[in-house]
């Protein structure tokens, strides 16, 4: 997956400006680039999960022919899927999963399916 600086920038922002609460949203892809982001709200308003809370027409985008992606900000914890990402992957399951470690500003892409962490190349 490749993040552009302007679209890693507003990834970055948007998290520091839910701290202390996870920040979630949306990352549109075209032929494995990131295109667009889509911050959400987190519904859940916690340092610890997040529940994307996204204007419906941001799921058309697939039909444009745009993968998306689920971003979430883990504010003190390393960017790497916790248990309770993994437990609530839901309709994320198999699709790309994008954390930003608050604590070292590290961005990692991940695939989640039955259970298994895959790690996923983010330049």
């Amino acid at each position: 997956m490749v993040i552009p600086a302007e679209i890693r920038a507003e990834l970055d922002e948007h998290a520091r400006s839910e701290e202390p609460n996870e920040a979630c949203g949306l990352v549109a892809f075209k032929n494995g680039r990131a295109e667009r982001y889509l911050p959400a709200r987190n519904g859940a308003a916690s340092p610890y999960r997040f529940e994307l809370e996204i204007a419906p027409e941001s799921w058309f985008l697939e039909d444009d022919g745009y993968e998306l992606a689920v971003f979430h900000s883990h504010v003190s914890s390393p960017p790497r899927p916790s248990r309770t990402d993994v437990e609530n992957i839901g309709l994320w399951e198999g699709k790309p999963y994008l954390i930003l470690s608050l604590r070292t500003g590290e961005l990692a892409g991940w695939r989640i399916a039955d259970g298994r962490i895959e790690a996923e190349e983010v330049s």
